[in-house]
């Protein structure tokens, strides 16, 4: 076997960085910003949203303001830090690129994201509601806090979707896929979901960057809400291509709702593995048709028929 001349290896390596100053960090200004510390702001505003669960509870012996005010000035700082790596990123090589108005920027954005955190609280406190009026073998709303995977992946979906309002770049997207890895819901942060959102069993979902859910929606395992087709690449960047979900939607396990101009609409229930390209009035009851199951006993040469 011919010997490797790693001279050779690193030279032809080095000589690919020349190719795309996209895709090769070889600026100095070019620093992703870091998913490690993306993954602890997340836990930081975790704590103070709900506070004793995911910790060894010593804050609860603290008084609220000194805890609250210390976490938040400490994801103030590294938020703002975070912000500016992915601005920077994105900006790098661009005209008018400027480190102290992307700087300032990346302060407003924190403070931006910060003053929303109330709200978003209140809108988690809805979703914890719809997940336990929903699903019958919830003991109480603590367990689904500490432990259902579809309401965490709703919950970082909730904090990245007003990153994404603020057109930040990256973060929004390390947030949602740390949630994808950990529950297997792939929810865009671009997506627009209301009130009293319930995601049951969790596994599977994929919500597409514009889909457009309303209020009191529950859907179940293996879901997608997805575009017909994505051959177009980029030039179907910012196209509406999701679908749209009205208010009191149930979509069962393994349905596909598919199409930017289909509208599922309000009170509808859609039957599990149902295959939906097209827009349904109001109060609609959407099924397969002329599913049949057949079951065959091992002692016996009759089936029995399931229509």
């Amino acid at each position: 076997m011919k010997k490797c001349d790693l001279s050779d290896v690193i030279d032809e390596i080095k000589e690919m960085y020349n190719v795309s100053d996209e895709i090769f960090f070889t600026k100095p200004d070019r620093r992703m910003p870091s998913r490690n510390a993306i993954i602890v702001i997340l836990k930081d505003l975790r704590n103070i949203m709900f506070p004793g669960y995911f910790t060894d509870g010593a804050q609860t012996s603290i008084d609220p303001t000194y805890f609250i005010g210390n976490t938040v000035l400490r994801v103030e700082d590294q938020l703002t830090q975070q912000v500016r790596l992915a601005l920077h990123f994105r900006d790098c090589g661009r005209e008018g690129h400027d480190h102290d108005s992307i700087d300032q920027h990346a302060r407003e954005v924190a403070s931006a994201m910060l003053c929303k955190l109330p709200s978003i609280q209140k809108m988690l406190y809805k979703d914890i509601q719809a997940a336990f009026e929903g699903d019958p073998a919830a003991q109480s709303k603590e367990e689904i806090i500490y432990s259902y995977p579809g309401f965490f992946a709703i919950w970082v979906y909730r904090i990245a979707h007003e990153l994404y309002c603020l057109d930040v770049p990256l973060i929004p997207r390390v947030m949602t896929e740390y949630a994808h890895s950990r529950t297997g819901v792939d929810i865009n942060a671009g997506a627009e979901i209301g009130e009293y959102f319930f995601i049951d069993h969790a596994t599977g979902v994929v919500i597409g960057e514009t889909t457009k859910i309303g209020n009191n929606v529950k859907i179940y395992q293996g879901v997608t809400l997805g575009a017909l087709s994505t051959r177009g690449g980029q030039r179907l960047a910012g196209v509406r291509r999701h679908p749209t979900i009205e208010d009191n939607v149930t979509i069962y396990a393994n349905a596909c709702v598919l199409g930017g101009e289909t509208i599922v609409g309000e009170g509808t229930v859609i039957a599990g593995s149902a295959f939906l390209t097209e827009s349904v009035p109001p109060h609609s009851r959407v099924s397969l048709k002329n599913q049949e199951v057949n079951v065959r006993q091992a002692a016996e040469e009759s089936f029995i028929e399931l229509a």
